[in-house]
């Protein structure tokens, strides 16, 4: 959906478009993994896996939020063609994204 609005936008076929309504996709998506991650969260909690209930959580969450700051700082660029947002201000949450999917895919179980 995303693909065919940012299509739309970018060729100018739908002039009313914000990027803003470009992006909605990308919202709704990250409140349904929220919701989800907190269904699990509860549910490993009520079995008794206590710890890993949080970590999952606190995980799931660290990603999503640094998911969702990129992808605000993008449309923000893109509405406002501001020169105080630097794309390398823009996607520095990636780069820490990144860092941590580094740390945790070396770390030894």
């Amino acid at each position: 959906v995303f693909s065919v609005l940012l299509a739309l936008r970018v060729d100018g076929l739908a002039p009313g478009l914000s990027w803003w309504n470009v992006f909605v996709p990308f919202f709704a998506a990250d409140g349904l993994s929220t919701y989800f991650t907190t269904i699990v969260s509860v549910r490993l909690f009520q079995d008794g896996e206590k710890r890993l209930a949080v970590l999952r959580l606190f995980w799931v969450l660290t990603v999503l939020s640094l998911k969702f700051v990129f992808e605000m700082l993008l449309c923000q660029k893109l509405v406002e063609h501001t020169r105080e947002l630097w794309f390398g201000l823009i996607t520095s949450p990636v780069f820490i994204l990144l860092q941590l999917l580094m740390i945790r895919a070396c770390r030894v179980n």
